[in-house]
């Protein structure tokens, strides 16, 4: 099982080189299964939108997660109540329209849940993320519930991820992190199997600050005359990481980062 995670498409340019190379990019690399963070993907750089979704839907992703920008485009608020594809973190206050977890059949008959959370350092408030996850994984087991369960962790630093991937590891196929939108170097494979990297990186424009306009930002942070961030327009970037997965038992045999075309390094 071959499943391919996309970390936070950021504004219109992030969405074109989605739509425009995702579906050959399945075809070329034999992926199964597609997750994307999507909290970043409106035309402003934050939010998502139904229309969104469904083009992203219609590439070739299976689930599309988010994280503190979820509700940034007020229409996700109705549209996540009908599409179950489309996930908040399971850790927001509640009552919270949507949900956080949500299991697929894939097309060669496994079942994937995917679990979506947000970390609680420097983040927008949400019930505690560790009390979240303990309380899943007591209801909630790997090759008993679903075939292979993927995490996003969608959060600020770097400590608060990587325990998190400590605490899934055995439990999870795959735990990742968004949110900076930078991709780390250290993707592995955990003592207990599971697959982890701390952050995905963006599927947006690395000409940029985090996705926005540089000289927009350069002026904020000296203290010039700015306007409110907005995405960066030119040639985005996919960054992600591709995991293979042993159908046996739900863990991972080889995990490797994705970066394909844009500012960084064509490695694909």
């Amino acid at each position: 099982m071959r499943i391919l995670f996309l970390g936070d498409v950021v504004g219109r340019s992030g969405c074109l080189a989605v739509t425009e190379n995702l579906p050959g990019l399945i075809k070329k690399k034999k992926i199964d299964f597609v997750i994307i963070n999507g909290e970043n993907a409106a035309d402003q750089g934050v939010g998502i939108t139904e229309k969104i979704s469904i083009d992203l839907f219609n590439s070739g992703a299976d689930a599309i997660t988010t994280g503190n920008h979820v509700w940034d485009q007020k229409e996700a608020l109705g549209y996540i109540d009908k599409e179950n594809r489309l996930l908040r973190p399971e850790n927001l206050i509640n009552p919270s329209p949507g949900k956080g977890f949500e299991i697929f059949n894939t097309k060669n008959n496994f079942k994937i849940g995917v679990l979506n959370l947000m970390g609680n350092i420097f983040m927008k408030k949400c019930e505690d993320v560790f009390e979240t996850a303990q309380k899943f994984t007591q209801k909630n087991n790997l090759k008993k519930n679903y075939d292979f369960l993927i995490v996003d962790f969608h959060g600020e630093i770097t400590s608060e991820k990587m325990a998190m991937g400590h605490f899934f590891d055995g439990k999870a196929t795959l735990v990742v992190g968004t949110h900076t939108h930078i991709p780390t170097n250290d993707a592995r494979i955990l003592e207990n199997g599971t697959a982890y990297l701390t952050d995905a990186g963006m599927c947006g424009d690395y000409n940029s600050v985090i996705g926005m306009n540089k000289n927009n930002s350069l002026n904020k942070f000296l203290k010039k005359e700015s306007t409110k961030h907005f995405p960066a327009t030119g040639p985005a970037t996919l960054s992600g990481v591709i995991v293979e997965a042993d159908t046996e038992n739900g863990l991972a045999k080889n995990i490797e980062n994705f970066i394909y075309g844009g500012e960084l390094k064509n490695s694909h």
